[in-house]
């Protein structure tokens, strides 16, 4: 019980055919989340609940491919991102929400990698403080490419997702902190 990632510790990283399933099914698992959609009145994706667990389970760089193959698979034309966009989400008007989860997932995976994920407030705090750093690339993205002032974003592109990204980031440490609890009644 001595690996600091989950996925590691319940199947190991040895060899590139793991590497690469974890990567594909890591993948198909954020398109499939991507659809799926809560709240109100603004509705969000599950997305970043999808990225925080594949950051916080699969460690930083194989989260971080695995966000690449996410990108790549809309880039390709599979209908992988919310609301089932592909090429074109990635110059619309969220897109720069889709490439900070790039960053999201690595830096999830690097608090993984540092062993954080074993306490549940850590791995609380790391996912609100990576959910509110997405919003870096996300917010610039409009700003930049639409003329968006710092007014219409804040009210139509940050505040109302707050909560929701909190809940989230609550969710994704309360799930991989299941997996921990089960590895290591598993190990007893």
């Amino acid at each position: 019980m001595g690996e600091p990632v989950l996925s590691r510790a319940l199947i190991g990283h040895d060899g590139l055919v793991k590497k690469i399933g974890l990567v594909l099914v890591g993948s198909i698992f954020i398109a499939l989340v991507a659809q799926l959609s809560v709240g109100w009145p603004v509705p969000m994706s599950l997305q970043g609940l999808a990225v925080l667990l594949i950051g916080f389970t699969y460690g930083s760089r194989l989260a971080a491919a695995t966000l690449v193959t996410y990108l790549a698979y809309g880039a390709i034309g599979f209908p992988v991102f919310s609301n089932g966009g592909s090429l074109p989400s990635l110059t619309g008007p969220t897109a720069g929400f889709l490439y900070g989860f790039v960053a999201m997932a690595w830096l999830a995976g690097l608090a993984a990698d540092k062993g954080l994920t074993r306490n549940v407030a850590a791995m609380i705090a790391v996912g609100i403080a990576v959910s509110l750093l997405l919003y870096i690339p996300g917010l610039a993205w409009p700003a930049a490419f639409l003329g968006k002032t710092w007014a219409q974003l804040w009210s139509g592109w940050m505040s109302p997702f707050l909560i929701g990204d909190t809940i989230k980031a609550v969710l994704a440490a309360m799930i991989v902190w299941g997996g921990w609890k089960a590895v290591k009644d598993r190990a007893s």
